[in-house]
């Protein structure tokens, strides 16, 4: 029967004829027959099988095994035997230089023949130990997805303990060695199937066997970080990545990143091939592992490894973004790698060549995919504009690629810059080594204590957060010929833009030092604020201004453009006026004097005074307003110091009705009072949102006072009697008098000073006033309107008073409050709480050819008063100013010091924790430092004195 078989396969007779006769053989090989003859049919059809020259002759080999396997077991065993086996897969079949490619494929169909029988345990021995000869011979993809499929169909053929790791290992080297030859569209298909079918073997071989994964891992890392290959591995080791259970993402990538053995070299070279597997399709996970490790590199310090990797691999991700297939994996990591470069431009400059035209090409292929990443490459793109501002002209091409995609808002931007910066990534032995320890989670950059400086640093936050204020400091020109100024405006570019954690203002503290201030010791926060105000205006005063005159509306008159444009900085940021009258109670003479703050000094009424909160009707009512009308916050607001207390004393009579009441707008629940701040409310977190520091105490005990309190007592009539007897220059005679003060301009920061410090005359000693005061978060303060805005305010206001008043209410959104801890002036220890003022003027559109004012959406006041310029700002994304040269080239080299410092830093630590012997109690004493929490910044032993915290100054 054999014979007529291989004479018909071998006849030129048609296939439809030979596959007649064919089956006339087939059907009786299903009855009875001899040894011999089964033997000899299953030679022939080995011999079709594995060396046949065309695929029909292939398939009438395997019918033929599979119907002698089904129909006669005994016999196919016998022949089936683990000698045979062992040739075919040593020895090959057929003739030298032709041996059969298809014995992995025979010994697969025949094993299912054999299962059962006798020999079976023989043959599973025997395949266990060839698959990992054949693997370690470095088999092609087609024989290594062979293998795979064998495994996959038979896993008792799956070597077994130290055989299966060494197994994985090898097989990973396999794949490692993959390439597809042709670049045909079928040939890239069949050889991605055949990478899947291996890493779908290692796969199923980690599901029954997780010891396997972490030395498969390290195979996998030793291949990729080796140097002394000449050709790179293949990135179908991507593959193998995709299959590794995330959970054991957090423990492989720490012991890889604290690894001593493993060299920057390596590192590099194996971070920098990751990278490369972006363009592997249909992987997944791979953009997480790779992210990952850069995240844990970051979290060692190991920052020289990060930007050379960055800035050599970045084009080449932002390249597969036009390829839909491996966009969201690149996109990922195209993120990460420049969210995280922000010390320099240099990464994101690489590409600005190249951003026009992938939006291009995005807009044009107009599908959900494109869409998406237009959207996330636009908002990454702003991140970069709002990080390194300083170039519009370079950045103009990609600005008007993208005009017309989704611009995010400034906390999205900041949110997203600082979760992602190298120096926000955790070490896990920060909290043992300070020095290790990243940038706060709110992004923002502390001041360095430089010995009892606290009271400055306060003050320097503060005003960092006013965001108006700090855009006009930044955005100061070169040559401006104000020292000061400019040292002010190197300090907050680097608050605003440094990579350090903190950043010390000992160029700043020496600038702005008092001359009477004592060094070392604890100072006024207050004084120090009046001092530094008084010396930047005089500064600009004498003729070096720092800013572009502003653009007025048309409809202010020249005179109050002028008066405005003679401004300087400070007094249009924090200046106000108010005007003083005196009034002779014996002839009702009336005599007035107008005079400029930056900040208003409230004392504390005695005990037995109650401030009325209800006035005449000629001002403006009290509202009790909700929290919804606090946005937008406009005009920002904070809190500072405590010069000494020049007591009001009290009036007794009934002169009340000229009270100009102070209204509050609270963040609170109807029926609740404002929010109460008692002497130990408030710990020293300084990274807490003061809505929700504020916010947690909605209750103020019935004998505790208020901001508005404070304001009403200062505005309030003052009886001048006794001692303090008035001259009354009509009466020409000392006379009692009532004075009494009216604010006549609201500026754009109230500065509200709480007199805290008293002088005690029993004592002859000074005393700090420890009486609970509630903070409202919103504050309408009423301003008096001069004659010649009355009528042109009152035509635009909505909030406004009764018919012929002439007050209007001027509203303040809290920003930041500097908080004196301690219960002497002596002593404590100052901090703050702030949160972003954000500017909120929206730039007019034109009207009639003339702008509208810059107030128009600000801070809730007066339409007619501008508050800061805009001008120069209104064509830059997020209105951000631009450094000059000189100021970015220095904080960018800083960058680079600082994590050159970090780095050599962490690695010298871990050479030195490397020697230590294993103890778990060796790290508590080590290098702790000595100006911990429980020092409040070193100030004096009394800091941080539990229940004497009080907040000291408020800035609306």
């Amino acid at each position: 029967m054999d014979k007529i078989l291989e004479a018909v396969v071998m006849s030129s007779y048609p296939n439809n004829v030979k596959q007649g006769l064919v089956r006339r053989v087939i059907e009786a090989a299903k009855q009875p027959m001899d040894s011999e003859q089964c033997w000899s049919m299953l030679e022939l059809s080995t011999k079709l099988f594995l060396t046949g020259d065309t695929k029909y002759k292939r398939e009438i080999g395997k019918e033929v095994l599979e119907v002698y396997g089904h129909y006669h077991p005994e016999e196919f065993e016998e022949f089936f035997n683990v000698r045979f086996l062992l040739s075919l897969l040593q020895e090959g079949y057929g003739p030298l230089g032709k041996r059969s490619h298809y014995v992995l494929d025979y010994i697969q169909l025949g094993l299912q023949f054999v299962l059962e029988s006798p020999s079976a345990n023989s043959i599973f021995n025997l395949l266990r130990i060839e698959v990992l000869r054949k693997v370690c011979e470095r088999p092609s993809p087609k024989q290594c997805a062979k293998i795979s499929k064998l495994l996959t169909q038979h896993p008792q053929c799956i070597p077994t303990g130290k055989h299966q790791i060494l197994f994985c290992q090898q097989l990973i080297r396999c794949i490692g060695q993959f390439q597809c030859i042709s670049e045909g569209e079928d040939d890239i298909m069949e050889f991605l199937e055949q990478v899947n079918k291996v890493s779908g073997l290692l796969q199923r071989i980690w599901r029954a066997q997780t010891s396997a994964i972490l030395p498969s891992l390290k195979e996998l890392f030793t291949i990729i970080s080796s140097t002394e290959e000449q050709e790179a591995p293949s990135n179908a080791l991507a593959s193998v990545v995709q299959f590794v259970p995330l959970e054991l993402m957090d423990g492989v990538i720490r012991n890889l990143t604290n690894d001593d053995s493993i060299t920057d070299v390596q590192m590099m070279t194996a971070i920098s091939r990751m990278i490369d597997w972006v363009s592997w399709p249909l992987g997944k996970n791979i953009d997480k592992w790779i992210i990952a490790l850069l995240k844990g590199l970051a979290a060692v310090k190991k920052f020289s490894i990060l930007i050379e990797v960055t800035l050599s691999k970045i084009e080449k991700v932002f390249s597969k973004l036009l390829y839909p297939i491996v966009r969201e994996g690149a996109l990922s990591v195209l993120q990460y790698m420049l969210l995280s470069f922000q010390h320099s431009h240099e990464a994101f400059h690489l590409l600005l060549p190249h951003i026009p035209r992938l939006v291009a090409s995005l807009k044009k292929e107009d599908s959900n995919s494109a869409t998406s990443s237009l959207e996330q490459l636009a908002e990454l793109i702003h991140c970069m504009f709002f990080r390194f501002s300083g170039f519009p002209d370079l950045y103009e091409p990609v600005l008007e690629a993208v005009k017309a995609l989704p611009i995010p808002n400034e906390d999205r931007i900041k949110h997203l810059l600082g979760q992602n910066a190298w120096t926000s990534q955790k070490n896990e032995l920060a909290c043992f080594y300070p020095r290790l320890a990243s940038k706060s989670e709110t992004g923002k950059i502390g001041l360095i204590n430089l010995g009892n400086t606290c009271y400055m640093n306060s003050i320097i936050q503060s005003l960092f957060m006013a965001s108006d204020f700090r855009h006009s400091v930044l955005n100061l020109a070169e040559g401006n010929s104000q020292p000061l100024m400019t040292k002010l405006q190197w300090l907050f570019a680097f608050l605003e833009h440094s990579q350090r954690p903190a950043i010390s203002p000992e160029s700043f503290l020496s600038a702005s030092w008092p001359p009477w201030f004592t060094p070392g010791a604890q100072q006024d926060c207050s004084e120090y604020l009046k001092y530094l105000l008084d010396r930047l205006h005089e500064e600009e005063k004498t003729g070096k201004r720092i800013y572009q005159k502003l653009k007025e509306s048309s409809f202010m008159s020249q005179a109050i453009e002028q008066h405005y444009l003679n401004k300087t900085l400070i007094e249009k940021m924090f200046g106000g006026k108010m005007i003083t009258k005196i009034r002779c109670l014996k002839c009702l003479n009336v005599s007035s004097r107008e005079e400029a703050f930056t900040d208003l000094s409230l004392a504390f009424p005695p005990p037995d005074r109650h401030v009325l909160s209800t006035g005449s009707a000629s001002v403006l009512p009290v509202e009790e307003i909700g929290p919804q009308f606090i946005e937008p916050p406009g005009t920002s607001s904070q809190i500072m110091g405590s010069p000494w207390i020049k007591r009001k004393p009290h009036v007794s009579g009934d002169h009340a009705a000229n009270i100009v009441p102070v209204e509050t707008l609270g963040f609170q629940e109807p029926g609740n009072q404002a929010t109460s701040l008692n002497s130990n409310a408030v710990g020293t977190d300084s990274a807490k949102d003061p809505l929700l520091a504020f916010g947690e105490q909605t209750c103020s005990p019935k004998d505790s006072r208020s901001v508005p309190d404070l304001i009403n007592y200062f505005l309030s009539p003052e009886k001048l009697t006794a001692e303090n007897k008035y001259h009354c220059e009509k009466c020409a005679s000392l006379q009692d008098a009532e004075k009494v003060a009216e604010l006549t301009e609201g500026p754009h920061y109230l500065i509200l000073t709480l007199l805290r410090f008293s002088f005690d005359p029993r004592t002859m000693r000074r005393k700090k006033i420890l009486d609970n005061v509630s903070i409202p978060l919103v504050l309408k303060l009423p301003v008096l309107v001069a004659p010649e805005e009355s009528e042109d305010v009152w035509q635009r206001r909505k909030d406004r008073a009764a018919p012929g008043s002439s007050f209007v209410s001027v509203i303040y959104d809290l920003c930041s409050v500097v908080v004196h801890s301690g219960i002497s002036s002596e002593s404590g220890h100052y901090y703050c709480y702030s949160r972003e003022c954000s500017d909120t003027i929206a730039h007019g559109q034109p009207r009639d050819g003339a702008q509208e004012p810059a107030s128009d959406k600000q801070r809730r006041a007066r339409r007619g008063c501008p508050v800061h310029e805009v001008g120069a700002e209104s064509s830059r994304p997020h209105g951000e100013p631009s450094l000059n040269k000189d100021l970015m080239e220095a904080i960018s080299k800083d960058n680079i010091l600082y994590l050159q410092e970090q780095e050599k830093e962490a690695r010298n630590r871990a050479a030195y924790i490397s020697a230590l012997p294993k103890s778990p109690l060796w790290w508590r004493d080590f290098d702790r430092d000595k100006d911990d929490d429980s020092s409040s910044g070193g100030c004096s032993p009394a800091a941080g004195g539990g229940g004497s915290g009080s907040f000291h100054g408020l800035v609306f």
